[in-house]
């Protein structure tokens, strides 16, 4: 998986005051956990622009002054309400003989038969499946092959497994599907309410049918 780098300064205090001023300063304040005590330290918030603003999953190298580099995965982000900067982050360190639980996106590749011939619409159930799985097997996708999806077909978790990683969601999670699209359910009901009616005159009866005078 690729790693993106992020400069680090450890972080002295960690007040309100302290953390306002970094804020301020358009630092991050950030906890990296894992390996005994938590670490503190702050962080440039323009170098989390490709790792937090991306569909894809990347690990990270926290370089310290010194030249110290600790790898590690990105655990929670928040965010303000309002402004949507970010307030706080918190790592995971990673450790070559540890599993670890991250989610990877998941990416389509073929071209399913049901929709190219079958007049169906493909929908993703699942955008990104967490697994677990040692740091050099964390990959940076998910295949799913839609090459044998033909119209109602579905694909599950459990035809993604590998022996690189375990997926954490049930086997039969719908990853994704090729649905009746819209335009054809529509049609099919126009076509079907049609052959209805073209038996039937305007007042609802049967062409040739004889209504009784009643009048005298």
């Amino acid at each position: 998986m690729k790693s993106i780098t992020i400069k680090g300064s450890k972080r002295e205090s960690v007040g309100k005051v302290a953390t306002k001023a970094l804020r301020n300063a358009g630092n991050v304040p950030c906890v990296l956990y894992g390996g005994g005590e938590p670490l503190h330290f702050s962080a440039p918030e323009l170098d989390f622009s490709k790792l937090v603003y991306t569909p894809n999953a990347h690990t990270v190298v926290v370089e310290f002054e010194g030249g110290d580099e600790i790898n590690a995965i990105l655990q929670d982000i928040q965010f303000h309400p309002l402004s949507d900067k970010i307030l706080h982050v918190d790592f995971y360190r990673l450790f070559d003989d540890k599993e670890v639980s991250m989610d990877i996106p998941v990416k389509i590749e073929g071209a399913a038969p049901g929709v190219l011939t079958g007049g169906g619409v493909l929908s993703r159930n699942k955008r990104k499946l967490r697994i677990k799985a040692l740091p050099k097997n964390l990959p940076d996708s998910i295949i799913a092959n839609i090459s044998n999806l033909e119209l109602g077909n579905k694909l599950y978790t459990s035809e993604l497994k590998s022996d690189n990683y375990i997926i954490l969601h049930p086997d039969n999670t719908v990853v994704c599907q090729v649905r009746t699209s819209r335009a054809s359910m529509e049609l099919e009901t126009s076509e079907g309410t049609e052959e209805g009616t073209t038996e039937e005159g305007v007042d609802g009866k049967s062409e040739g049918e004889v209504t009784p005078d009643t009048e005298n």
